[in-house]
């Protein structure tokens, strides 16, 4: 399902325009990165958390040049399904 997909959806189920739809949508994604830019995780009850996981430094290689390089340490976004998404899922 696509941005688009969704937004049509969600105008089909509730009789609101998708323009209007849109821009919740907008809104609602950008709220998210701006929360886990600011170090702040988002907790949506009985769908799951947008969380931000850090991982560890590690050595990588390059295969091509035959060299070795460190990663830094660093964050990723993630999002953690809550245990009632799972099971709906699940079945």
């Amino acid at each position: 399902m696509t941005k688009a997909d969704l937004v049509a959806e969600i105008s089909e189920k509730t009789g609101l325009d998708k323009t209007s739809v849109l821009i919740t949508v907008e809104a609602f994604m950008e709220t998210i990165k701006d929360s886990l830019q600011k170090e702040n995780n988002v907790y949506l009850r009985g769908f799951g958390s947008f969380i931000r996981k850090r991982r560890a430094q590690k050595t990588a290689r390059n295969i091509t040049r035959n060299t070795t390089i460190v990663i830094p340490e660093h964050d990723i976004p993630a999002f953690k399904p809550a245990k009632s998404f799972m099971q709906l899922v699940r079945k």
